[in-house]
């Protein structure tokens, strides 16, 4: 056992290797390359994004970026595949609604798409979602405040919780790192996790979207069981072995429409 327990070890301190070296792995590749089978090359890859050393995707792994400019950097990747799916969330919206929209880049790109003259009541976090919807007279805005973390972009931590615990949104547009079928949802960092808890708990209504690579993907900090979400976005080309486990767990799951 003690012999099985350290190649194990060693596959996993290899795979991380690549994933740091390439950005990207996946698991077919690494399975032919180790000589095993893919089942052990993604519970090597689960393992490896619980302890927060790697992020998983939908095939395989990514590497995960860190330090206090990646904001901008998630802010200039993948603007199209996200305004694709802040279209379709903003789609969700309802006139007269009491809506919460969570920090991230996809709703920020869902806040430019607010319906206008809907009546609504807007909470954020995030203030770059924030100024979208400041000078919007047919919106009535609320700021959460709080110690802003860089590498987030928002406000979360004691101050933002103990706010958000007073109010109670009809819909909650959830930011999500992560999201597995059998898990749920889930962060990299364990305040911003804390905060969308709250989040989920106080709102009548959650819905969420997704990149591909972050259908059955892991990250360390659970959010909320799969089973918190009403309705799921995908990308208009999310694979349809991903998307199948999360609709036979009874989510509604919605593909996105292409832009342009």
């Amino acid at each position: 056992m003690a012999q099985m327990d350290l190649m194990a070890a060693e596959r996993q301190a290899a795979i991380l290797e690549r994933v740091r070296r390439n950005g990207r792995v996946l698991a077919n590749e690494l399975a032919i390359e180790f000589e095993t089978s893919e089942d052990t090359i993604r519970r090597a890859l689960r393992e490896l994004a619980e302890r927060g050393l790697c992020k998983r995707v939908y095939g395989g792994a990514l590497a995960i970026s860190t330090g206090s400019e990646a904001i901008a950097v998630r802010n200039a990747e993948n603007t199209d595949r996200k305004a694709a799916l802040g279209t379709a969330l903003a789609g969700l919206v309802t006139k007269g609604q009491f809506v919460f929209i969570d920090g991230g880049t996809t709703n920020l790109a869902a806040a430019r798409k607010i319906p206008k003259h809907f009546g609504l009541t807007v909470a954020t976090q995030d203030p770059a979602i924030a100024a979208v919807l400041a000078t919007r007279e047919d919106v009535t805005l609320i700021l959460i405040g709080g110690q802003i973390k860089p590498h987030l972009g928002s406000a979360v931590g004691v101050e933002a919780t103990r706010q958000m615990m007073d109010l109670r949104p009809d819909l909650l547009l959830l930011g999500l790192c992560a999201m597995d079928p059998k898990t749920g949802v889930w962060a990299f960092d364990a305040e911003d996790a804390a905060f969308k808890q709250c989040l989920v708990k106080n709102s009548r209504q959650t819905v969420t979207a997704a990149l591909n690579e972050k259908l059955d993907a892991s990250a360390p900090f659970r959010v909320c069981p799969v089973k918190s979400i009403t309705v799921l976005i995908v990308e208009p080309d999310a694979p349809r072995g991903a998307i199948k486990p999360f609709v036979d767990r009874g989510i509604h799951v919605k593909k996105a429409k292409r832009l342009g």
